[in-house]
């Protein structure tokens, strides 16, 4: 039985409003974070694609003065958090849809989350490291 207008407009079935289940508004902020690190993901990619293909052959001094230069460093930086973020918010997102059980899926997800973030800090702490080293 509806009661209220807004009720008549709700998504939310009548087992939802009882339980104080239903949307969270937090899709559309996914959503966009997802789609916006893949816009940021398309131009850092091809340079990183255009960086390999000319850095072929290079030792590691030739490596080491590339990154060296200011700019390399800098896009190296911003492809990698770009590319971790990137890859944390679609894992969740498969997590999310195709794990049921909630223990595992709470596991997983902070799994997901804290590895990203390890391997993020990591790899900008390696870049920063030969960037800077003299």
């Amino acid at each position: 039985m509806i009661n209220t207008p807004q009720q008549a407009r709700s998504l939310q079935s009548k087992l939802g409003r009882v339980r104080g289940l239903g949307s969270t508004r937090e899709g559309v902020h996914h959503w966009w974070a997802q789609r916006m690190s893949a816009v940021a993901l398309l131009p850092l990619s091809l340079w990183f694609i255009y960086s390999l293909i000319s850095l072929t052959g290079s030792d590691y001094a030739a490596f080491h003065a590339w990154l060296g230069e200011f700019g390399n460093a800098v896009f190296l930086v911003l492809f990698v958090v770009a590319m971790f973020h990137h890859a944390q918010l679609g894992l969740q997102v498969v997590i999310e849809d195709y794990v049921h059980s909630e223990v595992w899926k709470m596991g997983m997800l902070l799994f997901v989350k804290y590895a990203t973030v390890v391997f993020a800090a990591s790899a900008v702490f390696a870049v920063l490291k030969i960037s800077l080293a003299g």
